[in-house]
Parts: C-alpha cells; structure tokens; sequence
C-alpha cells in the first residue's frame, strides 16, 4: 500500500512537530476517528511508527556509531541485514552500494561498548567478512 494524500498530509504535519491526533484533525479539517484510523493503518503495514526521538549529544555516556560492514556472499546481504537489525544497540541497518555492503548505526556505552558490539554481538553474525567503524564526534541535526 501507497500512502494517499490524506495519509501525506497526516504524515507530513507530524514530521514538522508532535501533534495529537485532534490537532491534525483540525488543521486538515477531517475527523479525529479519520485520523487515528489511517495512522493506525500505516502502522500496522509499518509505514510509520510514531516514538519520540532524542538529540544523541544528551546521551550521557552513551556513544554513537556507524559500523560499515562487508558480507562475504551478495546473495545475503538482506538476510544479514536483518539478522544484524535485531541485535542488541543496533538502531538502523542499511543496505549501501559502494564500497561496503551494509552500514549499521549503533548507540552504545561510550566505556568499551563498541569493542563489545563488534567482538560479541557483530561476531556472532556468519558471514561477516569484514568492519570498519566510525564514531560519530558531534552530530547536527540528528535524533535517535
């Protein structure tokens, strides 16, 4: 499923800012039920997921990360996307063309946690062949 207009609109009016379901009503000029329906919808077919986000520079202690990783057969590369997808600090995982087949996004403790995402988290993943991580220093316009 394509999101509509309507869904565009609902959609676009909360990626400006959080609103309740009545306010985006009231902007569209439709109804509340119209518009908890079709967000519901959305997110039932994962269209959207509506969570609040926070600015990574007030995450005391915590440290993000961007993994760049190699698999060692293309045929794989969705079935490794996911399987790193559901490890533990792993916020976002993509698949990339270029030099590297996947780039996956951590958040994890600023003491130690990266060598421990690559060491017993990523290790465990077969078919890994290679990782090449980058830390993010200061981040504009980022939330996680």
């Amino acid at each position: 499923m394509q999101p509509d207009e309507i869904d565009w609109k609902i959609i676009n009016l909360l990626r400006e800012k959080y609103q309740n379901n009545n306010a985006v009503a009231r902007i569209m000029g439709i109804s509340e039920g119209t518009v908890r329906q079709r967000l519901k919808k959305m997110k039932d077919l994962g269209i959207v997921k509506i969570k609040a986000l926070i600015n990574p520079e007030a995450l005391e202690n915590q440290q993000l990360a961007t993994v760049a990783v190699n698999v060692t057969e293309s045929s794989q590369l969705e079935s490794k996307a996911r399987e790193i997808a559901e490890l533990p600090n792993v916020l976002d995982v993509s698949i990339t063309s270029g030099r590297y087949d996947l780039f996956v996004q951590v958040l994890v403790d600023s003491n130690h946690g990266l060598v421990s995402f690559l060491t017993k988290e990523l290790a465990v993943v077969k078919g890994v062949s290679s990782t090449e991580s980058f830390l993010m220093l200061k981040s504009f316009n980022k939330y996680v």
